[in-house]
């Protein structure tokens, strides 16, 4: 369909804490192949009938590996959904994220890069719809009418116990859980891709970010940047408020605007789940089977306890009688070199993914339980275990 047009920008920073930016974008005009530089700038492109691909990926596995996995996995879409396709357009993406999660798979099978991976949201701009590929915890967010909505649902661990009803959206929010991602690009022979299809209105702005900028953002911050901005000012105002709140992580952004006579004028009594479509969900499983909601409670008391437990650690302890309180640490510079912990991948794979053994030798549910005390991790381990065997057998 022509008469179609995209103004894009985006721009993607290392932030303040790391050495190396492991993520990585992609905006790819699939009638020429061509890949489009659109940072500082907003470029304009005629959507043709190939369509267009906007995608962000966030690496991990660290050091090179991170940036790696999400360069490779950017590539490999960009390649598969520019050759000609069969089926169904929503289809040919799902085969085009197997197809990229397969290359990180076996890229990883080398030494320095075991355990590398890497999330993936993809948004396929083509004709009057679009349709959006989710792997991980990277999101998209749609614009329109001024109200801004969240048109990816994470795969992470805090995510599935809000689902489960046994985790506030607040706790999830602020859990020190919140990066243990169920699942990511390469880490398995396949991948299990949440698939949606939206119909296009004309001025539907779409964001695509790393979760360095949707951790330290609120929505109600992306919409009213969004809702004042072009897309340029729009990428380097959420980069730049990113860092001022510490810029703990990698950030990328993408912000796209669709317009055109080729597309219908928004109906403001239409509402988004009117042209939104989900066609593959994602359902998180335990070793091959659905989650039940027993291992969720499990699962959401060890989270509760780290976070209490951490916060904890955070206050300082109380002086002895007579003596004065510790003075304050001096506050650290922004240039300063990142601690070694910080340096290491925020995000984190849990369930099934951890038969793979992830980073440091650990299982994902080991990290999540590490350094509590020993009482609370074996009643936690015990239940975990207790809550598996009985759901198998009440399976059966």
């Amino acid at each position: 369909m022509s008469g179609i047009k995209m103004l894009v920008s985006a721009k993607t920073d290392v932030g303040r804490a790391r050495q190396t930016n492991e993520d990585a974008f992609a905006i790819t005009d699939l009638a020429s192949g061509r890949t489009i530089e659109a940072i500082g700038a907003d470029h304009a492109i005629d959507v043709q009938e190939r369509g267009v691909l906007l995608a962000v990926s966030d690496g991990m596995g660290g050091a090179e590996a991170g940036e790696v996995a999400s360069a490779l996995v950017l590539d490999s879409l960009q390649q598969a959904l520019a050759s000609e396709g069969r089926g169904a357009i929503h289809e040919q993406l799902e085969a085009a994220v197997q197809r990229a999660n397969r290359s990180v798979f076996m890229e990883a099978m080398q030494d320095n890069k075991h355990g590398m991976g890497a999330t993936l949201t993809a948004l396929f701009v083509r004709g009057d719809e679009a349709y959006i590929a989710e792997v991980g915890d990277s999101r998209g967010y749609l614009l329109r009418n001024g109200r801004l909505r969240q048109i990816t649902r994470d795969q992470s661990l805090v995510q599935m116990l809000v689902d489960q009803g046994v985790l506030s959206a607040e706790e999830a929010r602020t859990s020190p859980s919140k990066n243990v991602i169920l699942q990511a690009m390469g880490l398995a022979l396949d991948v299990r891709v949440a698939i949606a299809r939206l119909r296009l209105r004309r001025g539907d702005r779409f964001i695509l970010c790393s979760d360095g900028v949707s951790n330290p953002l609120t929505d109600a911050e992306l919409q009213q940047i969004a809702t004042q901005s072009d897309p340029r000012a729009a990428c380097e105002t959420i980069i730049a408020l990113a860092n001022d709140r510490g810029g703990d992580d990698n950030e990328t952004v993408i912000v796209a605007d669709v317009t055109g006579e080729g597309l219908p004028l928004p109906d403001e009594f239409e509402t988004v789940t009117e042209t939104y479509e989900v066609l593959k969900q994602y359902h998180p499983t335990y070793r091959g089977r659905t989650v039940t909601p027993d291992v969720a409670r499990v699962a959401a008391a060890a989270i509760r306890a780290r976070a209490e437990v951490d916060g904890r650690r955070g206050e300082p302890a109380p002086p002895r009688q007579g003596e004065s309180p510790p003075a304050p640490a001096p506050p650290t510079a922004a240039t300063s070199e990142p601690a070694a912990d910080a340096a290491a991948d925020d995000d984190e794979p849990f369930l099934e993914i951890a038969e793979s053994e992830p980073r440091e030798g650990r299982s994902a549910l080991a990290r999540v339980l590490a350094d509590r005390p020993r009482w609370l991790v074996a009643v936690a381990v015990g239940a975990l275990v207790l809550a598996i065997v009985v759901s198998i057998v009440l399976a059966r």
